[in-house]
């Protein structure tokens, strides 16, 4: 590894930093970016629905400030500006934010686009740093000085040259300037460069201006920038005149420290974006942020009450996943796979339990061994995979299942399965061995002679745009006598669905629906089976997996339907 071709980057050693004695008490103003920077670094950036998505679930979450995109250079961005002031969708208490580079051109289209709206944040930039100066650029210290001020006296001339609202008001401007790649600038020259752009905006404690100070590329570790963030609120003029605002990337993998090293230095305003997404390794994860003050015992000033919704939104904008580690909302963040870890975490919520005031259910303080949070506060709840032995290592049950037989469980059956192994492993005391979890797991999803049993079928799907509907005809056997049942739906399994609950409805309380569904092959060539997993839902609201095979994915799928009617049906 040639690390000699590399240097530390330290522009600023601060001696009498007071930085690192601060505690974060209440919530930055927060800026959410997804829809610019977030957006301009999507493989497939968003369409018109999937950007007013967004838009409205970061309203919904409580940013009251939205950067909505660049919309001088890309029509899909002005169009949208445009629709959010025509069709009205900037609630009262929301700034939306635009990103325009110093030039006159894009400034002129940029105020285009805002003719109308109530109130903007104008973001104005330009790279101020050495590297970008001589090889982009090709200028000194002081034309790079004289771009940003340029910027800034256009903007404040085309804002004087927008139209009045239909009310005879004016729209209201507040501005905002970064020198990009502040952390690769030298500070000195940072703080002449917007205290030039200052002398031309002339903020005022009550109209302050908003300076941006980005890592674009994060390129020193979280304590260095907060020496240089508490330097610079120090030295920058007019303090009071100034919001100091932080744009962290993640090129390090530090961005949520330094964003939190630079709140604690005396920055007001973050910016970034739901769980990262942005260029390169993203940008900071403002949720990630929220919930860290969160479980600190400060108010976030941001609805993350249902978190899983919010990886949903932000999934299908963005279309990209969100790790099943990532903090706070992967997939696995509230699991624990370790024997000794779940043990404590029993233990612990047993205790909080105890704690619970019976009236109310609430209990004062959370502390639970292995959950920084109470999983419920975001719409989580605990969940644990099961130990099985020592030769499965920590994997448990799903890696059993899954290496030893096959059966790629879904998260959800691993969990219900691994209930009727935990009854094993406490009434038995050991641990449980492969071949006696594979003979339970027949026992209890494949049975041997089961009371259910699918005879034989025939489907009938129409042809007619109107219609589609599959019509099932089915020959089913029950506690050994015969039944021939006929459903309709939109597919072979909502058909059969139909037929049960026509027939046998009053078995399940008169109601059975299908909650998901997986499927996946096993073996090859002419030994592939088919397997199913249908998880369900009955009138009382009791949950039940139904697991089917077979050579044909239909039959397999129509098995596991018939498999699940008959574990609901078991206790009623």
């Amino acid at each position: 590894m040639p690390f000699d071709k590399y240097a530390p980057f330290v522009p600023i050693v601060l001696e009498d930093r007071t930085w690192p004695n601060v505690t974060i008490t209440t919530a930055p103003t927060w800026c959410s970016v997804d829809l610019r920077d977030g957006n301009q670094a999507l493989i497939d950036p968003m369409d018109p629905a999937r950007k007013l998505r967004m838009f409205t679930e970061l309203v919904a979450m409580g940013f009251k400030e939205i950067e909505i995109g660049f919309p001088s250079a890309s029509q899909p961005d002005f169009d949208f500006l445009r629709q959010l002031i025509e069709e009205d969708l900037i609630p009262d208490d929301v700034w939306i934010q635009v990103l325009v580079q110093c030039r006159e051109e894009l400034i002129e289209r940029t105020y285009e686009g805002l003719a109308g709206a109530p109130r903007a944040i104008v973001h104005f930039y330009n790279s101020t740093n050495p590297l970008q100066r001589e090889v982009v650029f090709r200028m000194d210290r002081a034309g790079i000085k004289q771009v940003a001020v340029d910027g800034a006296t256009m903007c404040k001339a085309a804002e004087s040259r927008l139209p009045a609202l239909a009310d005879g008001s004016a729209t209201e401007i507040r501005y905002e300037y970064s020198p990009e790649s502040f952390t690769l600038t030298e500070p000195d020259y940072a703080i002449e460069v917007c205290e030039a752009v200052m002398d031309v905006i002339a903020p005022s404690t009550d109209d302050p201006i908003i300076l941006n100070l980005p890592a674009t590329v994060e390129c020193y570790s979280p304590n260095v920038y907060g020496d240089v963030i508490e330097w610079f609120g120090r030295t920058i003029k007019d303090r009071s005149s100034v919001l100091v605002s932080l744009h962290p990337h993640n090129d390090r993998g530090c961005a949520v420290a330094a964003a939190e090293f630079g709140v604690m230095a005396g920055a007001d305003r973050v910016e970034g974006t739901l769980f990262g997404n942005g260029e390169r390794t993203g940008n900071v994860d403002v949720v990630n942020l929220a919930m860290n003050l969160f479980m600190n015992g400060v108010d976030p000033e941001l609805d993350i009450s249902d978190i899983d919704k919010l990886r949903r939104v932000a999934e299908y904008c963005n279309r990209l996943p969100v790790s099943p580690r990532h903090p706070y909302v992967g997939d696995l963040v509230y699991t624990a796979f370790s024997g000794s870890h779940q043990d404590a975490i029993k233990k612990g919520l047993d205790a909080l339990d105890a704690k619970r005031d019976p009236d109310t259910g609430e209990y004062d303080m959370f502390a639970v061994p292995y959950l920084p949070i109470d999983p419920k506060h975001v719409g989580r709840s605990y969940e644990a995979v099961i130990r099985v032995n020592s030769q499965s290592g920590k994997g448990g049950v799903a890696y059993v299942m899954k290496t030893e037989h096959g059966f790629d469980l879904p998260r959800r059956l691993q969990i219900e399965f691994s209930k009727t192994i935990q009854h094993i492993t406490e009434d038995t005391g050991t641990e449980i061995g492969p071949g006696v979890m594979w003979d339970n797991f027949q026992a209890e999803y494949l049975p041997a002679e089961p009371r259910f049993v699918l005879r034989s079928h025939e489907l009938n799907t129409s042809a007619s745009d109107d219609d589609g509907r599959t019509v099932i005809q089915a020959q089913v056997e029950v506690d050994g006598a015969a039944s021939s049942i006929r459903g309709e739906g939109d597919g072979p399994v909502e058909a059969f669905v139909a037929a049960l609950v026509a027939e046998f409805g009053d078995k399940v309380g008169d109601d059975f629906d299908v909650l998901d569904y997986a499927e996946h092959a096993i073996g090859q060539g002419a030994n592939t089976m088919a397997v199913a997993y249908l998880e369900t839902v009955r009138a009382d609201g009791e949950i039940r997996w139904g697991v089917g095979r077979s050579a044909n994915i239909t039959t397999a799928s129509l098995r596991a339907v018939l498999a699940a009617f008959e574990r609901q049906t078991s206790d009623t």
